[in-house]
This record gives C-alpha cells, sequence and structure tokens, in this order.
C-alpha cells in the first residue's frame, strides 16, 4: 500500500473543484479515487448520486471480529475554485513541497485532513487488523452546500455507534481540538429598489429615495450593537456552554494572539478575552458585502448586500430566519422594496462527556502526545446537524490550522498535521473498539 504522503499527492492531482459550475468528470475521477482504494483493502463502495448530484462514495470495511461498533467516517473531496493562477507560487494541482508543507488547493480542505481516516482502515483492513466496521461518506458538494449528502443522511440514517469527521482544525499548532458544537447559518442577498432608473443626484437629490442609504438603514436595524454581539431578538435559545468547555478554552491562545496572527482588531475593548466564547457559543451577524451605484453623482435606485447571521447551539435556523426578515422588513420605507432571499443550516452540539468523545480524548492525547481541548466550532458543517439529531455521537475534529490559506491561494497542509492525523486515525479506530453499543 503506498505511503500515505503518496496517496495525498494523487489524490491532490485530480482538479476536483465543485464551484463556479464545477468540473464534472474531476468530480468523477476524485469520487472514485476513493472507492477504488476501499476496493482494494477488501470494502465495498459504490457511486450514489441524490438528483443528478455530484457523486459521494458510499462505501463499507467490515472489522476483523464479528459484534464491533460500527464508526461512520466522513470527509469530502470536493474542493474550491484555485481562483486567480498568478497568486499561486506553483499550480494548484501539482502538489509542491515547501518548508515542511505541501502546497495544493484541497491540501488542506478537505483531502488532506480527511485521507487519514482513509487510509489507516484500508490499511488495518487489508492486514485483516480493523476493529471496528468503518462506513465511509465522502461527498463532492460540501463546498456549494452539502445538500445532497443532507438529502441521503435524511433518507438513509447512517446506523452507527459514532461518527467521525476530520473536516476541522487544531486549538494550535501542538494542540488538537475536538469540536462539541458548530454554528449554524442564516445567509443570503439583500436588494432594495427604490426607482426605475439611477438619477442625476443635482436635479433630484434631497427629494429621491437613495437605495443605498434604504439599504443602510435597514442593515441598522439588524448589525450587532457597539459591544459587537448580536441583538437580542437574534439571541433566543442559546445553548450555555459546558464546565468541561469552559476549562478547555483557558488552554488555547489567547484571543488577543489569534487575531494579531491573522491580522485582525477586536470589535471592542474585551472582545479579544471573550474570543472563544464570541465566535464559538454566541451567534454573530456581518455583512458580508455591499454594492450600489458607481463612482460619480448618481443616485442609486437598486443596492445590493449579503448578509449572514452565525448560529450559536441551541438556536434554530427557520426560527432566527423568521426573526431576521421582520427586523429588515419593518425598517424599508414606503416607496422602497426589499427582496431577501436566505438559506439555512442549523447548529450543532455535541455531549463532551458521551462515551465515544471521551475514548476519543484519549486516543488524540496518546497519538499527539497533549490532550485535545474541548472547542466548539465557529464555521458551519450543515452534516453535523442532521447527525446530532439522529442521536449519533460525533467526533468532530482535524489538524488543519489557520495558517493553511484553504479557500485562498497557495493553500499548503503541513507534513507534521498529515503524520498526526494518521497516527490519531490509527489510535481512534483502535480506541473506538471498546464503544459501547
Amino acid at each position: 500500500m503506498p505511503p500515505i504522503r503518496e496517496e495525498l499527492e494523487d489524490w491532490l492531482r485530480i482538479p476536483s473543484v465543485s464551484t463556479g459550475g464545477g468540473d464534472r468528470d474531476a468530480l468523477a475521477r476524485a469520487c472514485d479515487w476513493v472507492i477504488e482504494r476501499i476496493g482494494r483493502a477488501g470494502g465495498s463502495a459504490e457511486r450514489v448520486s441524490v438528483n443528478g448530484s455530484n457523486p459521494m462514495a458510499v462505501g463499507e470495511l467490515r472489522a476483523a471480529r464479528q459484534g464491533a461498533p460500527t464508526v461512520l467516517s466522513y470527509g469530502h473531496y470536493d474542493v474550491q475554485d484555485p481562483g486567480p493562477l498568478h497568486a499561486w507560487e506553483s499550480p494548484p494541482f501539482e502538489p509542491t513541497e515547501r518548508d515542511g508543507r505541501l502546497y495544493a488547493r484541497g491540501a488542506a480542505d478537505d483531502k488532506g485532513n480527511f485521507l487519514p481516516l482513509l487510509h489507516v482502515a484500508c490499511e488495518l483492513a487489508r492486514a485483516g487488523e480493523l476493529p471496528v466496521n468503518v462506513r465511509f461518506l465522502v461527498e463532492g458538494e460540501e463546498e456549494v452546500g452539502s445538500d445532497a449528502v443532507l438529502r441521503h443522511l435524511r433518507d438513509q440514517p447512517p446506523e452507527v455507534d459514532c461518527a467521525i469527521v476530520f473536516d476541522s482544525l487544531m486549538a494550535d499548532d501542538q494542540t488538537p481540538a475536538i469540536n462539541t458544537g458548530a454554528r449554524g447559518l442564516v445567509q443570503g442577498p439583500l436588494e432594495v429598489r427604490t426607482g426605475t432608473r439611477d438619477l442625476h443626484s443635482g436635479l433630484y437629490g434631497g427629494a429621491a429615495l437613495n437605495a443605498t442609504h434604504v439599504l443602510m438603514e435597514v442593515l441598522r436595524e439588524v448589525l450587532p450593537g457597539p459591544d459587537g454581539r448580536a441583538r437580542d431578538e437574534l439571541r433566543a435559545e442559546v445553548a450555555v456552554p459546558s464546565d468541561a468547555e469552559r476549562e478547555s478554552w483557558g488552554r488555547l491562545p489567547s484571543g488577543a494572539e489569534v487575531l494579531a496572527e491573522a491580522g485582525a482588531n477586536e470589535v471592542t475593548p474585551g472582545a479579544a478575552a471573550e474570543f472563544w466564547e464570541r465566535t464559538g457559543a454566541e451567534p454573530s451577524v456581518d455583512v458580508n458585502m455591499l454594492t450600489a451605484g458607481e463612482p460619480r453623482t448618481v443616485i442609486p435606485s437598486v443596492a445590493r448586500a449579503q448578509l449572514s447571521v452565525r448560529l450559536a447551539p441551541g438556536q434554530s435556523a427557520p426560527e432566527i430566519a423568521a426573526e431576521l426578515e421582520r427586523l429588515l422588513r419593518a425598517a424599508v420605507p414606503d416607496g422602497a422594496k426589499l427582496s431577501v432571499k436566505l438559506d439555512l443550516a442549523d447548529p450543532a452540539r455535541f455531549d463532551a462527556n458521551e462515551p465515544a468523545l471521551q475514548l476519543a480524548a484519549g486516543a488524540f492525547e496518546r497519538a499527539c502526545g497533549t490532550p485535545p481541548a474541548f472547542v466548539r466550532l465557529g464555521g458551519t458543517l450543515p452534516l453535523l446537524a442532521v447527525l446530532a439529531d439522529q442521536g449519533v455521537p460525533t467526533i468532530v475534529s482535524g489538524f488543519a490550522l489557520g495558517a493553511d490559506a484553504f479557500h485562498a491561494p497557495n493553500e499548503s497542509y503541513r507534513l507534521e498535521s498529515l503524520r498526526l492525523g494518521e497516527l490519531t486515525a490509527r489510535e481512534l479506530y483502535l480506541t473506538l473498539a471498546d464503544l459501547p453499543r
């Protein structure tokens, strides 16, 4: 069996871009790449599509003994478009090593992150030593919403004892993390129209509605207050973090360090000290884009924005979306029309005291030499809410770092992260053999 780095480089050479319409042939080849490896290890696997979606690799490797627990290992093979090629120091689909990192699109998100779960399971199965049944679900639409995999999971619940998702980050370059929750998301475009065409500001200024002004007033109704926190109507039903989670946060890098590394400044004095709670356990509201008018003296008739609300575990995406739209529409003056189109994803939460997560914590510490931190994920992975609703304890983790530049030019993955992922995947499978069924 090829070493894991060789396998990763082979997989990274497939330009399995799903954004911007995607590359259907490359997506199919990346899916088949997974299926072939499961088959060579003695398992069974197939392509599964939902309503013409990009294919998912769905397969299983059986344990060496009867009655073993069953684990679902999830990842995604689709990647973002590489963006401007001139911004890459080496071709995005020609893996290149520099300073202990492997540079390629998808190196961190999610091929390098997920691959240890596949590689180690196949290696153990070929040796007749796989201690758990491993079911695989490797999708090709994570970068464009995961609609197919959500439908698949709802229509065919996985019937497993736990799940493992390697599509996340370490707490820092020395400390692994287990995510006990992930924020949900309500997001979408807003459009304000105030007339049939743009107007000359000298002839009509002061008398005609300005779409940009209206949009600014509409957004003012939902923007955070001076402390950077979401207004009360958008904070309903937030689940309070557990003592175990708060204890873990004390071992993480300070918020000031995290913001400084990202080149960012705190939203208000004291916000950095609350970084881990604000980004994992509270909702947040952000205007992602504003566009209107032209750089000349016009009164714009159309103004657009992209708005997103990250939801904390415990909140309901449909309820927050309804409240958000109510607040927005209440601020629209006569003569203006507001269009709103929102996409929804619920948050998820997993109990750090679940046997699967406790067993995983020991496995991470043995593999990495450092106990993991229990951290809530500030981002959104839509399938986590489905698994949580189905009562599947889920070990959400990964070995990516902020410096990996996923979604940006020159995405990379540390070879050390790949090594830690391989060690941890092996220890996880061995340890989860003791999971109560």
